[in-house]
């Protein structure tokens, strides 16, 4: 059994073994851009008219913010992505990119794609989960009447249109999952806004009292940024143990800060966003040592760009004597980002992975703007981005 007592996230020979030195300046260009929040506003807001607006841009995204962030605009395309990514032992989360699409034929047609993602994750070593959106698979308005109605939530409807969409959308889920647990891929389910977040909670804890009996194949995201994760999290560890199922869980600390707090102060609610980052920090490592603790009836899925978290699990596993392979530890980060500790966490045999999205460029600029709004907002983040770039540039610079 390979126990890790330490592990080092700063080789940067490790990290970017897998890059060109024009990858690395193209990096180094585009999170130095990142950086200045006034241009990345600009762009957010301008991008999506211009590429409506027929205007020969796509060239210029792809490669860019695009070829940084995203596998590919097809599976045959992030398929090169992933072989890459796994000889080097790092495994993917593949994401079929596009969300928040209105329409019946629409949610049916991401509904195929997720399929066919998983299908094709079968055929792959190194792909062990497909991740999905619910907003990919059914309307905004709907979820948010079943966030915000408890009599829709027990299931009496106030109308049979909405009851039978409802209905449309588990089908959909079970579809996805059958064809999951036959093929031994797990499925995460993606955490969304809070407003819409009830059904989908709902929904997780429904899949994963029928696909987790035996192993787990059914995760639900816990945002810690939520100063009432860290206890959903416990009653959910509740559900699973007295309904005999076992509990999977990806940790994440949240991808919608800004917006939450902002819709809570224009209808004047409390935010459910802690008030300093701090406490996310507490209740992110918390949740994941209680993770830890009960690994037995429950698989976690730590998906973290600090350092501090990952290696925090990393000692406590060494501490209950799990090999670093364990298979109810998983670490992952986002393609294009940190990869000082996915790659490190690789050679040291750790399950780690990459969220790597793919779809056509028009459907993932939503996720590609989240990502520049990230990375300018937690200006610490690109820091590190381009400290590591610039060091690893510097040290292949020396040994010519």
């Amino acid at each position: 059994m390979n126990v890790s007592m330490s592990l080092s996230l700063d080789n940067t020979k490790n990290a970017f073994a897998y890059k060109t030195n024009a990858e690395l300046r193209r990096a180094n260009f585009l999170f130095s851009i990142i950086q200045n929040s006034f241009i990345v506003s600009l762009a957010t807001k301008c991008t999506p008219f211009l590429m409506k607006s027929g205007l020969p841009i796509n060239g210029l995204i792809r490669s860019t913010i695009f070829n940084q962030f995203v596998g590919g605009e097809t599976l045959e395309e992030s398929a090169r992505v992933t072989k890459q990514l796994g000889s080097y032992g790092v495994q993917v989360i593949l994401d079929y990119g596009v969300e928040a699409k209105e329409g019946e034929e629409n949610f049916d047609n991401v509904t195929e794609k997720i399929i066919e993602a998983v299908e094709f994750a079968a055929t792959q070593k190194n792909i062990p989960f497909v991740s999905v959106k619910l907003t990919g698979l059914a309307s905004m308005s709907l979820l948010e009447k079943l966030n915000e109605a408890p009599r829709l939530r027990s299931g009496i409807h106030d109308s049979e249109a909405d009851d039978a969409a409802w209905e449309r959308v588990k089908e959909r889920m079970y579809a996805i999952c059958d064809v999951a647990n036959e093929k031994g891929i797990g499925i995460l389910l993606d955490a969304e806004e809070t407003w819409i977040q009830d059904p989908i909670d709902r929904i997780a804890i429904e899949l994963m009292a029928v696909y987790n009996k035996e192993k787990v194949v059914v995760y639900n995201t816990y945002q810690l940024y939520r100063h009432d994760r860290f206890h959903f999290l416990k009653i959910s560890h509740k559900i699973a143990q007295e309904g005999k199922f076992l509990l999977g869980a990806k940790l994440v600390r949240g991808a919608y800060m800004e917006k939450e707090r902002l819709r809570a102060q224009q209808n004047g609610y409390t935010s459910p966003i802690q008030s300093i980052k701090e406490l996310t920090d507490q209740d992110f490592n918390a949740a994941a040592a209680y993770c830890i603790e009960n690994r037995d009836s429950m698989a976690l899925i730590l998906a973290s760009h600090n350092e501090q978290s990952n290696l925090l699990i990393v000692d406590l596993m060494a501490k209950n004597k799990l090999s670093n392979n364990d298979a109810h530890v998983h670490f992952s980060q986002l393609y294009g980002m940190s990869d000082p500790i996915t790659f490190n966490m690789a050679t040291e045999g750790y399950n780690v992975s990459k969220y790597l999205p793919f779809g056509p460029i028009g459907d993932v600029i939503p996720y590609l703007m989240r990502r520049a709004e990230e990375n300018s907002s937690v200006n610490g983040q690109t820091n590190r981005e381009l400290l590591f770039i610039r060091k690893e540039l510097a040290r292949r610079k020396s040994k010519k």
